[in-house]
């Protein structure tokens, strides 16, 4: 479980990294709170956005992006509503949920990757 971590958190800053590159200022990492966590949040120009960051060694288990399913937007949703009430960002805050797929050494990012789900 401890070598997963570590996979994990190096993965997590390779995606940092990348998206440092694209132009993002990053706020903070792995935020958590009692209804979730989203691995990262950042600004990218006007957007405060929510970051899921997904790796897959292989496509046996479908492509890293596809592992943010309705259920995962739901609770990020869900997280992302309680750090803008908690840091009193106002309601007319734009904000985007993106994905980082990590596939091998192949890093896509898909912006505005699903929309808020508050059902």
């Amino acid at each position: 479980m401890e070598n997963l971590r570590k996979v994990g958190a190096d993965k997590e800053d390779l995606a940092v990294e990348f998206l440092k590159g694209q132009g993002y200022q990053i706020i903070t990492r792995n935020y958590r709170c009692r209804l979730g966590e989203v691995d990262i949040i950042a600004y990218d120009h006007q957007y405060l956005c929510f970051v899921e960051v997904k790796y897959r060694t292989s496509r046996q288990n479908g492509r890293p992006e596809e592992a943010v399913d309705r259920r995962k937007q739901r609770k990020i949703t869900k997280v992302a509503q309680f750090y803008l009430m908690k840091e009193q960002i106002t309601p007319d805050r734009d904000i985007r949920f993106d994905v980082v797929s990590i596939e091998s050494d192949e890093i896509v990012l898909f912006q505005n990757a699903f929309e808020a789900i508050t059902t």
